[in-house]
């Protein structure tokens, strides 16, 4: 294992007066072989601590980064969590992110599933980590690979070591295949979505975060994924923010990027992202109470 110092992380910790521990750990994901960076941070004290585990959205953690993982890792650093955060992008060629580049498999949810695991391992094996008190959650790219983590099958159910004690998706793309969920569309990118079909079966409780407003990843396909699952005695759930667009937990203001690589939209390209001040508010306090719940400390 070998330790790098992470200036940009320490100086925005300092900023926000935040007790923390950060640096970057250069870990080897197993899926691979490449050596993933993780950045990692923690509340003052001894622990043990639970922990999260971060996933960067299509911005990656570069010059470009749309700066959530840091947002919400500050706010459960000062909840008392763990955080770590893997960096799937700058050691596969993609320093700058994958929001605009069409060729972007090589980075996709199901590959990044590798990097999830690997930065639980990680911290699941650090002194001052509960091992059974570990979740994961991300926002848009880094939501589909929170889904893709804990989707029931051949892969993820057989996985030794340590598993997700929890897992908050923030505004996912619900139209890919998660083990037998599927979405259905009558053409290609931008096509109508003609009929859904099977169950996503979760390893751990999900809460799914979203705006009735993306047209980036629609809520429509995640509302009736989760309204399968928990008809099907699935432990998720869902909220969906009315007047919020993709990224509505971001700083920014809403605007229109024409050149997003977007699926949902015919000719592929062009979303709406922005935050939405009192959605970012609300999902604060929902992250707050659903990881209190599914991380309490376990009994001696």
């Amino acid at each position: 294992m070998t330790w790098h110092p992470c200036f940009i992380a320490m100086r925005l910790a300092r900023i926000l007066s935040v007790l923390v521990l950060v640096a970057c750990v250069a870990e080897r994901a197993a899926a691979d072989g490449l050596d993933i960076p993780f950045t990692l941070a923690k509340p003052a004290g001894e622990g043990p601590f639970p922990a999260v585990v971060i996933l960067h959205d299509c911005s990656g953690l570069g010059p470009g980064s749309s700066g959530a993982p840091w947002r919400w890792s500050s706010l459960l650093n000062r909840l008392g969590y763990v955080t770590i955060w893997p960096d799937s992008f700058s050691t596969r060629g993609f320093v700058s992110g994958v929001c605009t580049e069409p060729d972007r498999g090589a980075v996709a949810p199901r590959i990044r599933v590798a990097d999830a695991y690997a930065a639980l391992d990680h911290v699941a094996a650090l002194p001052f980590v509960d091992p059974k008190r570990i979740a994961v959650m991300g926002g848009s790219h880094g939501g589909s690979t929170t889904l893709a983590s804990i989707v029931a099958g051949p892969a993820n159910s057989v996985r030794p070591g340590p598993r997700f004690a929890a897992a908050i998706a923030l505004y996912p793309g619900c139209g890919p295949a998660y083990g037998d969920w599927r979405v259905l569309r009558d053409g290609g990118a931008g096509a109508p979505i003609s009929s859904y079909s099977g169950v996503f079966r979760s390893l751990a409780p999900l809460l799914i975060l979203t705006g009735e407003r993306d047209d980036w990843t629609p809520a429509e396909p995640c509302r009736q994924m989760v309204n399968r699952a928990k008809a099907a005695g699935e432990p998720v759930e869902i909220q969906v923010y009315p007047d919020a667009h993709h990224s509505f937990d971001s700083a920014a203001p809403v605007r229109f990027n024409p050149n997003r690589m977007n699926a949902n939209v015919p000719g592929g390209r062009g979303a709406t992202i922005g935050g939405n001040a009192a959605a970012w508010a609300d999902a604060r306090g929902r992250v707050r109470d659903f990881l209190a719940q599914h991380l309490q400390r376990t009994a001696p």
